[in-house]
């Protein structure tokens, strides 16, 4: 009785789940690359409701005086107003050393917008993380 044994290695291989693999990567990276935006400035936003995990070392307060058109800028609370030209300065004096410096911006409702643009770019140029306070709802 002459039994023969099928000893013979298959060498093919399946490309179908290798082609699956590239086509959810490619799904995943598309979905993902609409989602960051490189010219966007880094501003951490607290919930309302919860705490920030980043705690800032400085604070800048923006009040607006409608009535007079003007607006002044206040560090760490303090009750004397500063010039915008003082406030980067005063800015690294008080965040130089530290791993991640972080300030909070505290804004009045009736502050315009560039007014707070102009402390987030003081922000990206010294490579500083902001925290736009907000109040609780």
């Amino acid at each position: 009785m002459a039994l023969k044994r099928n000893t013979k290695i298959d060498a093919s291989f399946s490309m179908s789940s290798m082609t699956d693999i590239v086509f959810l990567l490619l799904i995943f990276f598309l979905v993902t690359s609409t989602l960051v935006n490189p010219n966007a400035l880094k501003l951490l936003l607290p919930k309302s409701t919860g705490q920030v995990s980043a705690k800032p070392m400085a604070t800048v307060s923006i009040k607006h005086y409608p009535q007079r058109n003007a607006v002044t800028y206040h560090i760490n609370g303090n009750a004397t107003p500063v010039t915008f030209n003082e406030i980067e300065g005063e800015l690294r004096s008080l965040l130089d050393g530290e791993d991640e410096p972080t300030f909070s911006i505290y804004s009045d409702e009736t502050v315009p917008v560039k007014e707070v643009v102009a402390l987030m770019n003081i922000a990206k140029r010294n490579q500083y993380k902001v925290i736009m306070a907000t109040s609780p709802e």
